[in-house]
């Protein structure tokens, strides 16, 4: 049974929201200003696990971040408590010069009042707001970037166009810039599983290479790669490589809420 309760004041929010296009929003922001994105237990050798009451007990009770599988499980199972409509698709990240396999990133699709959306609570690239599934259909997100659906054959492309500051550091330059690619064909478990299996194991993975910890600000965005700091709000950049591993410790615990012991922060190779 999913305490509702419990994710909601994780996610900061007073009350339920309605299930409509407003609510949807409110829900998918408030997740993201307070559960961050991070990769860190593949560093410490432990298996990622997406079943309902694993991501709940590490993201909602330990207090943890998680990636896409992890993140979207537990907004898919706040959305089926809430009473929305939706169901997971899968994808795959276009911002890196190769594109991570097909099926290697997970988001929802939610259907309100017979319109589909897009969202997606476990973009760690930047805020990517909920979108209606339309072709040419834009939305803005707070730090000032532009989104965009597009038509892709038997798929859809999400595009941003936006300052790179306020990504993980990838897909940068100006214009429109393809953030992943996804199709809306029924998935199972066994489908995510393997999508899952691949990005927390696979020597191409991204999350394999590197520590990644990121969060999304009201106006902005911060993120940690391995030993470089980065933060932007507004015009107000703070960004440098972390050496010292105390100063590494204290940043994931005051930026990004995640606190770890000094031997968990030792055994992240980092150092």
């Amino acid at each position: 049974m999913f305490d509702l309760p419990a994710y909601l004041s994780r996610i900061g929010l007073p009350a339920r929201v309605t299930t409509d296009a407003e609510g949807l929003h409110r829900l998918q922001r408030a997740h993201r200003l307070a559960i961050p994105f991070e990769n860190l237990d593949i560093a410490l050798g432990r298996p990622i696990a997406i079943d309902s009451a694993a991501v709940f007990a590490k993201l909602v009770v330990a207090r943890r971040g998680g990636y896409c599988f992890e993140q979207n499980r537990l907004f898919g199972d706040a959305l089926a408590a809430l009473s929305f409509v939706a169901r997971p698709l899968l994808g795959q990240v276009l911002l890196s010069g190769t594109p991570s396999p097909p099926g290697t990133h997970a988001l929802s699709l939610v259907t309100i009042a017979g319109q589909n959306w897009i969202a997606d609570a476990g973009f760690g690239g930047s805020y990517a707001p909920p979108m209606p599934l339309t072709d040419g259909a834009e939305a803005s997100a707070p730090d000032g970037a532009r989104f965009r659906l597009q038509a892709d054959g038997d798929g859809w492309t999400l595009l941003r166009d936006g300052d790179p500051c306020t990504t993980d550091g990838r897909g940068g330059g100006p214009g429109w810039r393809p953030q992943y690619r996804f199709t809306l064909a029924e998935v199972d478990d066994a489908a995510i599983a393997a999508g899952n299996d691949w990005a927390a194991t696979h020597a191409d993975s991204r999350f394999v290479a590197h520590r990644i910890v990121s969060i999304v600000l009201p106006s902005g965005f911060a993120r940690l790669t391995d030993r470089d700091y980065h933060r932007q709000v507004g015009d107000a950049v703070s960004e440098g490589e972390i050496t010292d591993p105390r100063v590494y410790r204290l940043r994931l615990s005051l930026m990004f809420g995640i606190d770890l012991t000094r031997e968990e922060v030792a055994a992240l190779g980092l150092f």
